[in-house]
C-alpha cells in the first residue's frame, strides 16, 4: 500500500472487476515470502503477522460470500 503504483493497480482492478474483487488486500511481507522456505504455511509461520491475518480475513470474506459463518468463531 505504500507504493503509488500499487495503489493505482488496486484502483484499476476494482474499477474493471467491481463486484469480483475482494476487499481484503494481501500485503507484501517478508514473513509471507519466508514461510515456504521453512515448509510452513504463512499462518503457522507467523500467525500474528499482517500477511497471515490478511489471509485469514480473505478466507472469512470468501466464506461470507458463500454463506458460511465466520471462520474465527
Amino acid at each position: 500500500m505504500r507504493l503509488r503504483l500499487s495503489n493505482q493497480v488496486v484502483e484499476e482492478v476494482k474499477m474493471h472487476f467491481a463486484d469480483l474483487v475482494f476487499e481484503t488486500i494481501i500485503p507484501r511481507n517478508v514473513k509471507l515470502s519466508e514461510s515456504p522456505s521453512f515448509g510452513l504455511p504463512a499462518i503457522a509461520f507467523d500467525a500474528d503477522g499482517k500477511g497471515a491475518v490478511a489471509y485469514l480475513n480473505l478466507a472469512n470474506e470468501i466464506a461470507a460470500k458463500n454463506g458460511i459463518a465466520n471462520l474465527n468463531a
